[in-house]
């Protein structure tokens, strides 16, 4: 098996990320583990930001 330290979102779907968004934010918010939401959080700045766009327009892009 191949190790490797980082993985390409590239080829993953505008509705798989939104779950995957919406799952942290679920978990986080039910669990009262702020690493969920520090991870969402993280996703969606850098996403939004090769994006160029705002975090709150990248999420609404990703439910249209």
């Amino acid at each position: 098996m191949r190790e490797f330290d980082k993985i390409s979102i590239q080829e993953m779907s505008k509705d798989d990320m939104l779950l995957i968004i919406e799952a942290l934010e679920y978990t986080g918010s039910n669990t009262k583990i702020n690493e969920f939401l520090s991870l969402k959080d993280s996703i969606v700045e850098e996403l939004s930001s090769l994006a160029e766009i705002d975090e709150k327009d990248f999420l609404e892009y990703l439910r249209k």
